[in-house]
């Protein structure tokens, strides 16, 4: 659960919420036992009654400990803290962002997205988005994903790195689209998880649903109506002392998959905040010397190293790779210097 009093919080990935303030205020005699949702807008003139609803419903309108509905009423002296989230632009600005385009023709572009960069525009991430980059770098952009998502036809996590698609025509993105939905597409991603798995290699075939608490979790949940299927063939690569590299071969597309499948049998990605407790790693953890104090990774070691699929202008099969960025091939280089085979 959120904690409101910690305004120094690491802010979710991805499509969470984003950098707006948090404000308090202390309810007066006037208004006590007036409906919390009645009271702020009452107090916000400038902001609608519509945004105010929006930021209840996402829990960030907290008393004390509490997190509150709208029909919540609250005594005088009580405070209130809130945060309002920014409303959306009303069309995407393209954005001369640089971007490593691995193959583009007429049909598909095929992009080495960094870590850090979000796919597409969500609240608190209006800029810098590969939506943008998109836009500036291709004069033809597909529109089936609609106004803010030109291109679009899959999504990697904020800060997970490596290939992905975009489609330049309706076409090419109906296309692509049906084959992420048949399951045709092939894909490949490179893990870094500690500690190893048991087995060399295995499938997870276990659903997933939103977490109850963290609205930017997910998690594995049986029998939930926000849980579908989800499966994950893993094999082990290499392993390193107290760590291993895995390969991840993801069968469906559920968000967060192939964090949630690994932290699930022990063995979560190193640096990744949601699902392995800690968003950075230290370089003493790979060296096992405690002078060793800087930090050697700040996101989660997951990058998606290569795609397969049918082009849709023939139907041939494509493949493409996004090689290791630094901060992942720093990482593998100290752990072979340190654990490597001897």
């Amino acid at each position: 659960m959120p904690d409101p009093n910690n305004l120094n919080a690491d802010h979710p990935a991805d499509d969470e919420s984003g950098q707006e303030l948090w404000t308090e205020f202390e309810v007066t005699p006037e208004t006590d036992k007036m409906r919390i949702d009645v009271l702020l807008v009452s107090r916000l003139a400038t902001v609608s009654r519509s945004r105010i609803n929006t930021a209840i419903r996402r829990g960030l309108v907290w008393s004390a400990d509490r997190q509150l509905k709208p029909s919540d009423r609250l005594v005088a002296g009580s405070v209130v803290r809130f945060r309002i989230p920014e409303p959306p632009p009303s069309g995407l600005v393209p954005e001369n962002v640089p971007l490593d385009i691995l193959h583009e023709d007429d049909w598909i572009a095929v992009i080495n997205k960094p870590a850090g960069m979000v796919v597409h525009p969500a609240r608190g991430h209006w800029a810098g988005t590969l939506t943008a980059a998109l836009a500036f770098h291709f004069s033809q952009l597909s529109g089936a994903g609609g106004p803010l998502r030109p291109g679009i036809v899959h999504r990697l996590d904020r800060d997970t790195s490596g290939v992905i698609l975009a489609a330049k025509t309706d076409q090419a993105h109906a296309h692509l689209t049906d084959q992420f939905q048949n399951r045709v597409v092939e894909k490949e991603y490179f893990a870094i998880v500690t500690p190893p798995p048991g087995r060399d290699r295995d499938q997870i075939d276990r659903p997933i649903g939103v977490h109850p608490y963290q609205r930017e979790k997910m998690m594995i949940r049986d029998d939930h109506s926000s849980s579908r299927e989800a499966q994950t063939f893993y094999e082990v690569r290499e392993r390193m002392g107290r760590f291993a590299m895995v390969a991840a071969f993801p069968k469906t597309g559920r968000t967060h998959q192939i964090r949630v499948h690994l932290a699930s049998i022990g063995c979560p990605c190193i640096a990744d905040r949601l699902y392995s407790g800690r968003g950075w790693i230290v370089q003493s953890e790979v060296t096992g010397r405690i002078e060793d104090t800087a930090r050697l990774l700040e996101r989660q070691a997951l990058h998606a190293r290569r795609i397969r699929f049918r082009h849709p202008r023939d139907g041939a099969w494509v493949e493409f790779e996004a090689p290791l960025p630094e901060d992942l091939s720093g990482v593998v280089a100290l752990l072979q210097q340190h654990h490597g085979q001897r």
